[in-house]
């Protein structure tokens, strides 16, 4: 079955016997990673949590099968996560989907995937799977979500607080989260105690990311400046950026990727960039990046962001060391390229 994203909330929040596959796919990955937090937490604390990437379960496709169908060591709940799930997936999918039992849910997260896809048409004609379509809202629905987010915090945001807000975090609504909580606790506001919070708070706290670097460092590794990367890299570190700025960056080089296709599609570079509305501060890199980097390149640099990404989650981990060593490979290797 398909559903809208409030459907998909709904529906994870109180997570029924019969679903075996919840897909979140689109280009939207934060709000896609957000939600199936939801499934997690439904489940409980004491929730175990098995976590597949999609790559893996290319070659060992009856692997979700087995895991959806085993009982926790001690009896306790447990629910599947597939991260970077793509076509790939449609055999381990469909014999979940097939299997006689599967008593533990799986949360599979495609933000590449789209609508048209093998596993979302799989998905959507299955009874006992969940298909849901994320994209990155814009203009005034954007506005409108960075408003929610604010309510649920008790916050009343004043003139165009959202629209800073948006321009500082690109729309991610994970980072959006973390600033918006920030600014409730500045302002001391609570869902029960509602507060009013205007851009003198919202400077007060340094929302703006963007004086972080952060912006400043995914260019630098995109355009393969490395000394540049560098030294943004050193201060998204010292403001504790480090995941955000992975984040923006994945969400960059996907942004990249789909226009690369199109490019290898047979399409001009300019008509790509101008078709895709790319703000006009950021059409000279945009098209620069399009000539540097083949489909290829891109899909490998997207699946290292990534793994820096999960290591740092890792408990016992190096944190901003392999943020920086991850993003310096990356902006040495794309000044290799073209």
């Amino acid at each position: 079955m398909n559903l809208k994203p409030q459907a998909m909330r709904a529906r994870l929040e109180a997570p029924d016997a019969d679903t075996r596959l919840y897909l979140l796919h689109g280009p939207d990955e934060a709000s896609a990673n957000e939600l199936a937090g939801r499934l997690a937490k439904a489940l409980g604390d004491g929730a175990e949590r098995v976590d597949f990437e999609g790559s893996f379960l290319k070659n060992n496709p009856g692997r979700l099968a087995d895991e959806a169908a085993s009982m926790s060591l001690f009896g306790d709940r447990r629910f599947i996560r597939v991260t970077g799930a793509g076509e790939e997936c449609l055999e381990a999918f469909t014999l979940l989907l097939a299997a006689e039992r599967a008593g533990n849910p799986v949360v599979a997260i495609a933000p590449t995937v789209k609508k048209s896809g093998k596993i979302v048409k799989l998905v959507e004609g299955a009874r006992t799977a969940a298909a849901c379509a994320f994209y990155v809202p814009e203009g005034q629905e954007a506005v409108r979500m960075v408003q929610g987010i604010a309510r649920d915090h008790g916050l009343r945001l004043g003139a165009h607080v959202g629209e800073r807000l948006l321009a500082a975090t690109g729309g991610d609504r994970a980072i959006l989260a973390q600033e918006i909580e920030k600014l409730a606790l500045f302002v001391d506001a609570a869902p029960d105690r509602p507060v009013d919070a205007d851009l003198d708070a919202l400077e007060a706290i340094g929302a703006d990311l963007d004086e972080s670097g952060m912006f400043a460092a995914i260019e630098a590794v995109i355009g393969g400046d490395a000394p540049g990367a560098a030294a943004a890299l050193h201060l998204v570190s010292a403001e504790n950026a480090n995941i955000p700025m992975l984040r923006q960056l994945v969400r960059r080089l996907m942004t990249l990727a789909e226009m690369r296709r199109e490019v290898d599609g047979g399409e001009g570079i300019e008509a790509v960039v101008e078709r895709n509305r790319i703000f006009w501060k950021e059409k000279p890199n945009t098209v620069k990046a399009l000539r540097k980097w083949s489909s290829p390149q891109l899909a490998r640099a997207i699946d290292r962001v990534r793994g820096a990404e999960r290591a740092i989650v890792a408990p016992s981990n190096a944190g901003a060391i392999l943020a920086e060593g991850e993003c310096l490979a990356i902006a040495r290797a794309a000044a290799r390229f073209g």
